[in-house]
């Protein structure tokens, strides 16, 4: 049992959780979307600022457990000056290895979220911020919940 939260509480978990980046709003956003995970409490707001297709800044605020923390922040370390694009693949690449463990392509940090699929609960945590980042990005004005995506 320790071993298994020690790999989901990783260091660098832990440092992005206790650290968060980007945590701040934007002044000038082009868009955003906003995030509920009503089964652990976590809230979280995006923030896009965007040229054309490209994500020029992101940004987050918000509170929730340290995997919702974490994951909103290596989102958005990871995101930046990608398109649209190429953050639906990431979206489906991290939404495999949460779900099942496995990376199936180059995560780098993200990689680290690959325990979370031996605890159910917290895959919602991690995915959330995911899945607000996605529909910033289409432009949905309904907030995301974890209660009412497909996770």
């Amino acid at each position: 049992m320790f071993d298994d939260l020690s790999d989901l509480y990783q260091q660098v978990i832990l440092d992005h959780c206790k650290q968060p980046r980007n945590f701040r709003e934007l002044p000038t956003p082009t868009c955003s979307a906003q995030g509920h995970n009503p089964l652990c409490g976590d809230q979280l707001k995006l923030f896009l600022a965007m040229d054309g297709e490209v994500i020029k800044d992101i940004s987050f605020v918000g509170s929730g457990c340290c995997i919702s923390k974490a994951s909103a922040s290596l989102l958005t370390e990871n995101v930046k000056g990608k398109t649209r694009g190429e953050v639906q693949k990431m979206f489906d690449l991290v939404h495999d290895l949460v779900t099942t463990g496995k990376a199936n392509g180059n995560l780098g940090k993200l990689a680290v979220f690959a325990g979370v699929h031996k605890f159910p609960a917290r895959v919602k945590c991690a995915i959330l911020a995911w899945h607000a980042v996605m529909a910033a990005l289409k432009g949905d004005q309904q907030p995301v919940t974890t209660e009412t995506e497909t996770m």
